[in-house]
């Protein structure tokens, strides 16, 4: 048998877990973490030793599914982007970071009082 006689397509290795966010392989290393650091320039090797569980046949499967997929990973990164930018303004709505430093000031000077 040749090796073209062998060749089988494989799924890349993600898996979306609940909440809809994609992981790399059997870790817990988020797509868009391996996607962003290819982006600012690092190799596979350098990916590997940022995240050591993570398989490098797996990232280079994933980033080879990035260079192939552009478009649909893309809008995964933007709605995952969109999602914590809603989650980092509603966090904020309910616990201001303004008056912090009093609020805790104020337990200090009064720590039997509910605040």
């Amino acid at each position: 048998m040749s090796l073209i006689d062998s060749l089988t397509a494989e799924r890349p290795p993600l898996r979306e877990v609940e909440g809809g966010a994609i992981r790399v392989g059997n870790t817990r290393i988020a797509l868009n973490l391996v996607v962003n650091a290819y982006k600012e320039g690092l190799t596979a090797e350098e990916i590997v030793s940022e995240w050591d569980t993570l398989d490098l046949a797996d990232v280079h499967a994933v980033i080879c599914y990035y260079l192939r997929h552009r478009t649909d990973v893309e809008a995964y990164l933007l709605r995952v982007e969109q999602e914590a930018d809603n989650v980092k303004q509603e966090i904020e709505a309910r616990w201001p970071r303004t008056g912090v430093r009093e609020r805790l000031l104020g337990r200090r000077e009064h720590p039997n009082d509910e605040a």
